[in-house]
């Protein structure tokens, strides 16, 4: 007698970072009991870590208090106690703040994350691939994902969950200092600061969030040289605020419809916060939180320009540095020995190990000719390198399966986070998940964001999932 069973559907998940593991776990609540193959290609040991986590370096702390990194949006306490049940955070009597606010480093926050897809490893709910993607291509109504260990599947639904391309430093700093065994053009590289002598005269090119975890590295390590970095309008990442508050301001009744307009609404707020007892942060925590709203009402091409002459100031207020890196930072600024500048590099040179610089001031337009002994690339994202930053992406692009997003800063998708082709058109099967989405929906770079992102990736492909299976042919078998 021959029987007939629908055949399993197959889920891939490029990357494993938090955004990933978050979808992961997330997709497999959704899915207990049914038969779905959901197969995560990370070529780290351990998901949920990625690149924000996977770290070592004591002096790397999230920048969210502790009490806001909950993966359960129904239980906000449950980073909280996860920590009481692990004895955490151990060895780390800097962990806790005067405000009484926990920033354990980031190592453990990649634990926790590992911890809540664990149960769905075990069960075998969710599978790890061990290795890096090497091409994805359409095959009918599936793609056809091989990896560079061997592995070659049959996914139904494709989600891209990777990060940004590492930072870029400006062509001719590069060219400059290609050779030289003090320029570190990725940081964020695991030992990547190792060759920085403690008198060494740093250039930092770049002054966010990533600049601040550089000059806390270097100083825990026992660094003494000056640092200076140096970035187009001079601005560095902000600290929390002393005391608690609630969001300040309502961005979303009669939204703006212009990036002016926002920006006149902003400034409005600012200046009335300290009549109701709040700081600057309130209003930009309400920003936050009404972001995607906010965002949803530009028109494109206000929100180029909203991108265009704004997210840097947005960037230095939304993403804060943990308390611990602020005080490390005004500590060197008090002293003398961290300078932060506005400006740019006109000429940059090497003569043997010795770094010359002539750096021209944003504000005077002055030139001032400086000399390191290294230099650090602390750029943000490289952007619009997405596509051409690893071979698969290329390869997709290139097929018409995925363009950059209007705005510059991901992947085109819909507002249902499917990946929108070359023509436009939404792809039902493959679906652009955390901070490359940010295009579409805004705010998409904080954990609170991507977490809830991610949620509500994997409720889109549980219902896609569920379309498919009322269509999907069934498999013979005796």
């Amino acid at each position: 007698m021959v029987k007939r069973r629908p055949r399993r559907p197959v889920v891939a998940i490029i990357g494993g970072g938090f955004t990933g593991a978050a979808v992961a776990a997330n997709l497999a609540k959704n899915t207990t009991g049914q038969a779905v193959d959901i197969i995560v290609f990370e070529p780290r040991g351990r998901l949920g870590a990625g690149l924000a986590y996977d770290t070592s370096d004591p002096a790397h702390r999230i920048n969210v208090p502790a009490a806001r990194m909950s993966l359960i949006p129904d239980e906000p306490d449950d980073f909280l106690h996860w920590l009481a049940a692990e004895g955490e955070p151990r060895d780390d009597q800097d962990a806790l703040t005067e405000d009484g606010n926990l920033y354990p480093r980031r190592a453990v926050f990649g634990r926790y994350v590992g911890d809540f897809i664990a149960p769905f490893l075990r069960s075998g709910q969710v599978q790890h691939c061990h290795e890096r993607v090497a091409q994805i291509v359409r095959t009918g109504e599936q793609w056809r994902i091989a990896a560079d260990g061997g592995t070659d599947i049959l996914a139904d639904i494709a989600i891209v969950a990777t990060t940004h391309p590492a930072p870029c430093a400006p062509r001719h700093i590069a060219k400059a200092l290609a050779s030289h065994p003090r320029f570190v053009a990725d940081s964020t590289l695991s030992g990547a600061l190792s060759v920085i002598r403690g008198e060494d005269r740093v250039l930092l090119i770049g002054n966010g969030l990533t600049s601040a975890d550089v000059i806390a590295s270097l100083r825990r390590n026992g660094h003494r040289g000056p640092i200076t970095a140096l970035s187009r309008r001079g601005l560095r990442s902000r600290g929390h605020a002393t005391t608690a508050q609630e969001p300040f301001g309502d961005f979303v009744t009669d939204p703006s419809r212009t990036a002016r307009s926002l920006l006149r609404r902003i400034r409005q707020a600012v200046q009335e916060a300290p009549t109701a007892g709040h700081s600057w942060h309130a209003v930009f925590d309400a920003l936050r939180a009404q972001g995607g709203e906010i965002w949803g009402a530009l028109p494109i091409p206000e929100r180029k320009r909203l991108v265009r002459h704004l997210r840097p100031y947005w960037d230095v207020h939304r993403f804060r540095v943990a308390p611990q890196i602020d005080a490390v930072i005004g500590q060197g600024l008090d002293h003398g020995d961290v300078r932060v500048l506005g400006g740019s590099v006109k000429e940059i040179a090497r003569a043997g190990e010795t770094i010359t610089a002539e750096v021209r001031h944003r504000h005077t337009g002055k030139c001032e000719q400086m000399t390191f002994d290294a230099c650090v690339v602390t750029t943000g994202p490289a952007h619009t390198a997405i596509l051409r930053s690893q071979g698969w992406l290329a390869d997709m692009a290139d097929a018409g399966h995925l363009q950059l997003d209007g705005v510059g800063l991901g992947l085109a998708c819909d507002e249902q986070s499917r990946a929108a082709d070359r023509d436009g058109k939404s792809d039902d099967a493959l679906f652009i998940a955390g901070p490359l989405a940010r295009g579409t929906f805004g705010e998409l770079m904080g954990l609170p964001q991507v977490n809830d992102h991610a949620i509500f990736v994997a409720h889109q492909v549980t219902q896609r999932l569920a379309s498919q299976s009322r269509s999907r042919p069934a498999v013979q078998i005796a």
